[in-house]
């Protein structure tokens, strides 16, 4: 990797904005099909929110990421580095606090013994999730109001004690103007990760996401292709409908083909030069941000990886105890605070979200004292979810864009899946299969 601009062109190379998993997998396949490529990242590292960094001695992603038994792009991409030997698979648990109360979460047996609803409204939930895994068309959802869809189905009661909560506090204002289609996504993911009714199997890879992200460098490298760090491009230079290059501290450089992968509010200011309703259009996709705090600590929280929260006391819809799954010298603990970005609560200090935390864990687990603190530290993304509204497929600008050469995309263009690692190396090899299929 390197972060200088001595940059030789040839006809085969390829400008890539971003070094994400979606942008590194561009790269990968391109090289693949006989390009040069070159990767521009703002970052002083790679993997975008899969970024490790060091946590008082453990290197470990600032944002919390697991795999289900159906990341075939993911595996595909381990098969192909070599690293498929490399995956580990557990056996997890999820639980919900709900109540005042820790109680299990995530199967048949227990939906019944849970404490809070009537028996028909566990029976209509059971339901729901189980058909919502079996179905496989979602374009019909994709108009649906995610709230409405949910409330139909489980009933109200069901809703307000398991659904409404986390919508609002990972939304906030926008909580009743989702995409049935999305969060449909989420529960199939989830549901069909499990090797039976009662059992949930998820995966880490050795070494966490850093491991992947190393390899894919290496081969993007050893293929001829470069990764730029540090390297923030200001402009994307179109002339006459056509990509001329780009812009990095004033200075301009000479590429026949650019793809962007970064978020897609950026785009407005990094392409100005863009057809006014292309850039309003990308303008319009809204996003939510996220401070995710990290915790290390010398006792565990609970037996649970997922720990879904229904407390009027805490202001986050969920917690991940990451070393219930990915076994570590000691217990590591996600808890993020999702908001809209223009929501005064981003603009507190770090040490605000880091004193709840301390609250909120001592609360699920009162034996916790300040000594079993070990480590806190939180991370904040502005683009960190796409908000998607009912009808989201029709409001993304076409992928195919009145500019030649030019490929804009975010996480967003793999609606309505949700953001991943597996989704994103599949995106984006998809992506450089254009460029190669119509010789962009």
């Amino acid at each position: 990797m390197i972060d200088s601009l001595e940059i030789s062109n040839s006809k085969q190379q390829v400008a890539v904005l971003g070094a994400g998993p979606m942008g590194l997998a561009v790269a990968y396949q391109l090289i693949l099909d006989g390009y040069q490529p070159i990767v521009f990242e703002a970052d002083d590292r790679v993997g975008g929110m899969t970024a490790a960094f060091d946590f008082n001695g453990l290197t470990i992603e600032r944002y919390y990421h697991f795999h289900c038994t159906s990341d075939n792009d993911f595996f595909q991409m381990l098969d192909e580095l070599g690293l498929a030997s490399q995956m580990r698979w557990i056996e997890t648990k999820m639980g919900y606090w709900y109540q005042n109360r820790l109680q299990s979460w995530g199967n048949p047996y227990a939906l019944i013994k849970f404490k809070g609803l009537n028996l028909i409204s566990k029976f209509r939930y059971g339901l729901h999730a189980f058909l919502a895994t079996k179905r496989n068309d979602w374009r019909s959802l994709d108009h649906k109001n995610a709230s409405a869809w949910i409330k139909r189905w489980v009933g109200k009661k069901a809703y307000e004690v398991l659904w409404q909560r986390l919508f609002d506090y990972k939304f906030y204002n926008y909580s009743d103007n989702l995409s049935a289609a999305w969060i449909w996504s989420r529960i199939r993911r989830l549901g069909r990760s499990r090797y039976n009714l009662f059992r949930e199997k998820l995966g880490y890879l050795e070494g966490g996401s850093e491991t992947l992200l190393q390899a894919m460098v290496e081969a993007i490298e050893n293929g001829g292709g470069k990764i730029c760090l540090k390297t923030p491009v200001t402009k994307v230079v179109i002339d006459k409908n056509h990509v001329q290059g780009i812009e990095i501290r004033g200075k301009f450089q000479p590429f026949d083909r650019v793809i962007s992968t970064i978020p897609l509010p950026y785009i407005s200011t990094l392409i100005p030069d863009l057809p006014r309703e292309i850039s309003k259009a990308f303008q319009s996709i809204q996003n939510i941000a996220v401070v995710c705090v990290i915790v290390k600590l010398s006792k565990s929280i609970t037996e649970n990886f997922w720990l879904n929260i229904n407390d009027p006391e805490m202001d986050i819809p969920g917690l991940v105890e990451y070393s219930n799954l990915r076994p570590l010298d000691c217990h590591l603990v996600y808890v993020p605070f999702y908001m809209p970005g223009e929501h005064p609560k981003y603009q507190e200090p770090d040490q605000s979200f880091l004193n709840k935390v301390r609250c909120y864990l001592k609360k699920i687990n009162p034996s916790l004292t300040d000594d079993d603190f070990i480590d806190l530290r939180a991370s904040r993304y502005r683009y960190a979810q796409p908000i998607c509204e009912p009808g989201y497929l029709n409001k993304l600008p076409p992928l195919k864009l009145p500019i030649k050469n030019l490929l804009v995309v975010d996480t967003s263009y793999y609606y309505p899946e949700d953001r991943g690692i597996s989704e994103s190396i599949g995106f984006g090899r998809k992506l450089a299969k254009i460029i190669k299929s119509e010789n962009l």
